[in-house]
């Protein structure tokens, strides 16, 4: 073995390493490997960024904005209603929305097809009186299923049709993977819709039901010489730190105010809403210096009443002098007021609703208090479920994580303005947008343009698609502005910096290495053998880590195992196609898995009681598929 070879499997096998850590994002784990390579020699510092003009990630980008074409469009929604049953079974209704999200994904981010239904399929849950997850994960896993079916269904395809062009074929085209593809997708689907669905554990503490906020929610009045009388709400806040409370709202001059500012000051007479567990609620009390609403006498509650008919000839005075007082800018109060005039809405307009963190949001790894959602957003946090686990502590700390799913309290307005900036999904049950049926369907032709073009191999499929990413700008189906936050930018970073560290493994001959040693022991140099123990490995490191990246370390073997058997590459890329597409055991092999976590209530060991069936169905039906569409 040579040193570049063994330089070449330490790095790969850190990486590997640090992808089942989790601990570090994959695309900085892949920025390490790719720097690492390039700091040992093994990739020239001038082809090191090379992996970013590649075609395959060229065109994931592409896919992703034109796939937020037809969601803003409301392209989507509109084929939704036309599909899905309104009054029908469970089982109906679940092969109508597993069906819908496998025909979706084939053609857009498999991830957005999902954040798209995934209110919908609440919606069906709560409507045939079944657990949320049970219309989840067959959801999830049928949007996996599709994305393998065409060229841009899921970036390992893209990934597996740049490898075949290294090796000195052609590219796959469009259509290449849907012969093997499509007849997986429908096997699994139909074992998921035929009964599959059943398998799924049920876990309900995932509804909002579950999270009781109610029954820790307590008004309370300040009175006169309290000690929370002159205070900022921030101040209060730090003070009720010590025992897990905090503020939620108040009322003010006869003014309901949903999430105060922190900087607001509190009077005597307002009544402070707050968030605390019963068993502390008289430590609360008697570190404020405040008492019980209920508990507050006639006569107490006259004098509040007249003080506060005093203040409310000039509730806005009162407020600016407050504001005044704690050191802010008057007229920056009043833009403040005006811009969060929504959040002084009566109780009724206040709202609960669900939101599940999607993959790459930039709520992952911030909590309450750095996103500052009082202020920016109007909104309170009032509890998170993860893993299926409802937590309550030190909410305004706690960091959020792909998946999770929060409870939140706020008008509409605010909390749909919230979710669409943060990356979330709100799950209660919503009207489905009406669509703009010029933009759906320009949008529409613009990606079947672009699929066309592709197919018939009128351009490449970078070019076809970024052509598309340019007519949607120009017609305005993706406004200028979301081009760049319609990307994945994690994906793109991790694809990138892993094209040049599998070149290295085939350009120093590891791979090859690789292949021989396994192929020529464990294969015994029977290539069925070798493509079925292509497919296993490859779908046992897509339940681990990241697909793409699967993908990504796969291909190099795969094309070397055929090359040591002495058969065409063309069936053991496939393999590894149809493997890294098929995370079906674990929540964290595929982003789907780890978006439905926390709305489903699932725990780490609940994906095997569905996925592991669909996996034999996947082995089962893609072996003999790739025999005959794909001869040795």
């Amino acid at each position: 073995m040579q040193t570049d070879q063994i330089l070449i499997l330490v790095i790969l096998a850190a990486t590997v390493a640090l992808f089942l850590w989790g601990r570090w994002r994959h695309d900085v784990v892949a920025g390490a490997a790719l720097l690492s390579c390039v700091g040992v020699g093994l990739v020239s510092a001038d082809q090191a960024f090379a992996g970013f003009g590649h075609p395959a990630v060229i065109t994931v980008a592409c896919v992703l904005v034109l796939s937020r074409g037809l969601q803003n469009s409301g392209a989507v929604d509109a084929l939704t209603r036309v599909v899905l049953p309104a009054n029908a079974g469970a089982m109906v209704s679940i092969a109508a929305l597993t069906g819908l999200a496998a025909l979706l994904s084939a053609f857009m981010n498999n991830v957005g097809a999902l954040a798209l239904l995934m209110p919908v399929a609440i919606q069906i849950a709560r409507k045939q009186s079944l657990a949320p997850g049970q219309v989840l994960m067959p959801l999830a896993f049928g949007s996996i299923l599709g994305g393998m079916t065409t060229l841009i269904g899921t970036p390992p395809n893209l990934i597996v049709s740049g490898f075949r062009q290294q090796t000195g074929d052609a590219p796959f085209a469009m259509f290449d993977f849907t012969p093997v593809g499509a007849a997986v997708a429908v096997a699994g689907v139909l074992l998921i819709v035929l009964g599959g669905w059943k398998l799924v554990p049920v876990r309900r503490e995932a509804a909002a039901e579950g999270f009781d906020p109610g029954a820790y929610l307590t008004e309370i009045r300040v009175p006169d010489g309290a000690k929370a009388v002159g205070q900022t709400v921030r101040e209060i806040e730090a003070l009720l730190e010590t025992h897990d409370a905090q503020v939620i709202g108040m009322v003010q001059a006869e003014l309901r105010v949903h999430a105060p500012n922190p900087s607001r000051v509190v009077r005597a007479g307002d009544i402070l809403v707050i968030e605390a567990d019963a068993d502390v609620l008289s430590e609360v009390l008697s570190s404020l210096g405040a008492k019980l609403e209920e508990d507050v006498s006639a006569e107490d509650t006259d004098t509040a009443e007249d003080t506060d008919a005093d203040d409310a000839d000039a509730p806005r005075a009162s407020a600016k002098a407050d504001a005044a007082d704690d050191g802010a800018d008057p007229q920056q109060d009043d833009t403040q007021d005006e811009a969060r005039e929504d959040a002084r809405t009566p109780h009724a307009e206040i709202m609960l609703q669900e939101i599940a963190v999607l993959p790459g949001s930039a709520l992952a790894g911030r909590s309450a208090s750095d996103l500052d959602l009082r202020t920016r957003y109007s909104i309170n946090v009032l509890a998170i479920s993860r893993a299926g686990h409802r937590s309550r502590r030190r909410l305004r700390s706690q960091a959020f994580q792909e998946g999770d799913l929060l409870l939140v309290q706020g008008t509409q307005a605010a909390i749909s303005g919230f979710a669409a900036e943060s990356g979330g999904v709100p799950l209660a049950e919503r009207a489905l947008r009406m669509p703009d049926r010029r933009k759906a369907i320009i949008a529409s032709l613009i990606l079947v343009g672009a699929i066309v073009a592709t197919a018939v191999g009128l351009v490449p499929a970078a070019v076809a698609f970024a052509i598309g990413v340019v007519a949607s700008m120009a017609l305005r189906t993706v406004p200028p502005r979301e081009v760049y936050t319609a990307i994945d930018w994690p994906v793109i970073v991790l694809l990138a910096a892993l094209m040049p560290v599998a070149g290295a493994m085939e350009s120093t001959g590891t791979a090859d290495l690789i292949a021989r040693v396994l192929f020529e022991t464990v294969a015994q140099g029977h290539p069925v053998i070798g493509l079925a123990l292509i497919l296993l490995v490859t779908m046992t490191l897509s339940d681990l880590m990241n697909n793409a990246a699967t993908a990504a370390v796969m291909c190099p073997i795969a094309v070397g195992a055929a090359g040591t058997l002495g058969v065409s590459a063309d069936p053991y890329l496939m393999a590894v196609a149809v493997g890294a597409s098929c995370a079906f055991l674990t929540p964290i092999g595929h982003q789907n898995n780890t978006l439905i976590l926390g709305p489903g209530g699932f725990r780490f060991g609940d994906y095997w009681r569905l996925g592991l069936p669909v996996q034999l169905v996947v082995i089962a039906v893609a072996i003999p598929m790739l025999l005959l569409v794909w001869p040795l």
